[in-house]
């Protein structure tokens, strides 16, 4: 797969990322079939496969159980991974609880390098509790991470927001947005242009809804829901979560036939 690069930034992502929270939490989630968390064996082969398909990005979070410990034990040291990563939230005893202060975003920082055994954290986006404007203008969150970008420990950060607001406030203010692009939600396409037009990178979530695009949950199906995402234009890169071998070939293989029917259906230039 062809790398894009995100946003204005110097990074380049491969357009589907690997969504990790499967790998150290299976409470509290929206997929429609429970699963169990696998093991080191399992996750290795998977990132292997990962790796092996051209998917250089995966998306971790702190609220993602013990997922970015196992990312930082488990991912090769020798291959460049992108890892995004958040701030924000922590899940404990089956609870979320958020805290968007200065001194709670230095600290989850600071232990996320230490898990992911990284000096530099690539992507960090404010993981929302959905009142995207209060964390924008009343938080110390974006301050912080803008200083932990100028010492170097942080490449790019954003929000994946919740709010056709704050997406747009995003949008015009930060290097990264993640935001929810499926045939179900129109919510977020101003959102998607804005950043488009502003050079902010777009990383989607919620792109396959959790698994209810597949036909048997309900939904019309992940080509269907690929072809969607990259009609619109300034997609980085989709992250989907999966912990079946089988989904990723299959998923990879919708992408790259969705890109190219996008791409073929784009006037030529002279």
């Amino acid at each position: 797969m062809e790398l894009r690069t995100l946003g204005a930034s110097n990074i380049a992502v491969s357009p589907i990322g690997l969504g990790s929270v499967k790998f150290g939490r299976d409470q509290q989630v929206k997929y429609p079939r429970g699963f169990t968390i696998p093991d080191d064996r399992t996750v290795s082969n998977l990132l292997a496969l990962a790796w092996e398909l051209g998917i250089n990005v995966i998306d971790t979070a702190p609220a993602y159980g013990n997922s970015e410990a196992r990312l930082g034990q488990l991912l090769p040291k020798n291959q460049p991974w992108v890892i995004v990563t958040k701030v924000g939230e922590a899940f404990d005893n089956g609870q979320s609880s958020f805290d968007f202060s200065a001194a709670a975003t230095r600290a989850s920082v600071e232990r996320s390098l230490k898990r992911l055994q990284r000096e530099q954290l690539d992507v960090v986006l404010v993981h929302s509790d959905g009142d995207d404007m209060q964390i924008i203008h009343h938080q110390g969150v974006l301050a912080e991470l803008q200083r932990l970008k100028e010492v170097g420990l942080v490449r790019a950060y954003g929000i994946s927001t919740k709010t056709v607001a704050g997406g747009c406030w995003v949008a015009q203010h930060c290097d990264v947005i993640m935001v929810s692009c499926n045939r179900d939600s129109d919510d977020d396409r101003q959102v998607i242009a804005a950043a488009h037009q502003n050079s902010c990178g777009i990383l989607v979530k919620k792109g396959l809804q959790s698994g209810h695009a597949d036909p048997s949950a309900g939904g019309a199906g992940i080509d269907a829901a690929f072809k969607f995402i990259f009609s619109q234009p300034g997609i980085s890169s989709a992250i989907i979560g999966t912990i079946n071998p089988e989904h990723l070939r299959q998923n990879v293989a919708a992408v790259t036939c969705a890109i190219a029917q996008t791409n073929s259906q784009q006037p030529h230039r002279q």
